[in-house]
């Protein structure tokens, strides 16, 4: 199937990156303009961590239940977590390919590339059925992922990283830029450092991108499943949850490491929370000069 540049249906947010649009949109799946509406792109390293791994589950699966269309470059490593953290809370996913919709690439995600279709996703493509892969569609892919979306996200980053491709288009668009802070030890931790530098923003929490989308959700526990949901409320009681949770956790590191540091293993036990959500405390808590990291283990500045 074909969608124009012309067309009414065609992307709004894409048409207006001017001539970057791509001139058509070959597709797989049920076409709507709602799923466009609002688009978050995650994208991170395809040699992801155990820690990234974590983080782009905890992030996409919040963001996802709460209505946003999950964005990627269906690549393993962060993209197809994204896409299939997506599928496993009901969400919708469109995945930008960097050859024609119809080809599965890589070809070992066929399971994925069904999924999304079965799910009511889309695979979309400016290419021709048919038309292979090659090293400059990759970069040229980035930039639709990036132009269908209001914001990036991007979770891992190594100095090189195709990833920093998708945030440099995303500048050019004037798209908003958000990324996980990750040990600064890390090698897929330099590029996210650069893009903090230049101006992204480092996020905690899935309720960072729901205030930027103006989705005033909140996330909550069930007691008898145990399985996450969403309610409604005011954006500004539900930032005072959240700030106040941040806070009380902040203050539970800092008095236990003026009593011994800790490396984040120890600290996730002690203070029983998963390693993934301590990591983004703790990096947020070191850019803000409270803590340092020296060897393995967190002081207090």
């Amino acid at each position: 199937m074909l969608v124009l540049l012309k067309d009414k249906n065609y992307p709004n947010l894409l048409k207006k990156i001017g001539k970057q649009a791509p001139e058509q949109l070959y597709y797989k799946g049920e076409w709507s303009n709602d799923i466009f509406e609002n688009c978050l792109a995650v994208v991170g390293s395809r040699r992801m961590t155990s820690y990234g791994k974590q983080v782009a589950e905890k992030i996409t699966g919040e963001v996802a239940a709460a209505g946003i269309t999950i964005v990627s470059g269906f690549m393993y490593g962060i993209d197809a977590t994204a896409h299939k953290t997506t599928l496993s809370v009901g969400g919708k996913t469109i995945a930008v390919m960097p050859c024609g919709s119809d080809i599965v690439h890589p070809d070992y995600q066929q399971d994925l590339y069904t999924g999304i279709l079965k799910n009511k996703g889309l695979i979309i493509s400016e290419y021709e059925d048919g038309r292979a892969p090659a090293k400059w569609t990759y970069p040229q892919r980035n930039r639709i992922v990036a132009g269908i979306s209001k914001a990036v996200l991007v979770v891992e980053a190594g100095e090189k990283s195709g990833s920093l491709i998708t945030a440099n288009w995303a500048k050019k668009f004037n798209r908003k830029i958000f990324v996980i802070p990750g040990p600064i030890t890390s090698e897929n931790s330099k590029g996210i450092m650069q893009l903090i530098k230049e101006g992204a923003t480092p996020i905690s929490s899935a309720q960072d991108i729901f205030d930027y989308y103006q989705i005033n959700y909140i996330r909550g526990l069930s007691a008898q499943s145990g399985s996450t949901f969403y309610v409604r409320g005011r954006t500004s009681n539900i930032k005072e949850k959240i700030v106040g949770e941040d806070k009380k956790t902040e203050i539970k590191i800092i008095e236990q490491l003026q009593r011994e540091a800790m490396d984040i293993n120890d600290m996730a036990r002690f203070l029983n929370i998963k390693t993934a959500e301590l990591g983004t405390i703790l990096s947020l808590m070191h850019l803000k000069g409270k803590i340092k990291l020296i060897g393995n283990k967190y002081y207090v500045s």
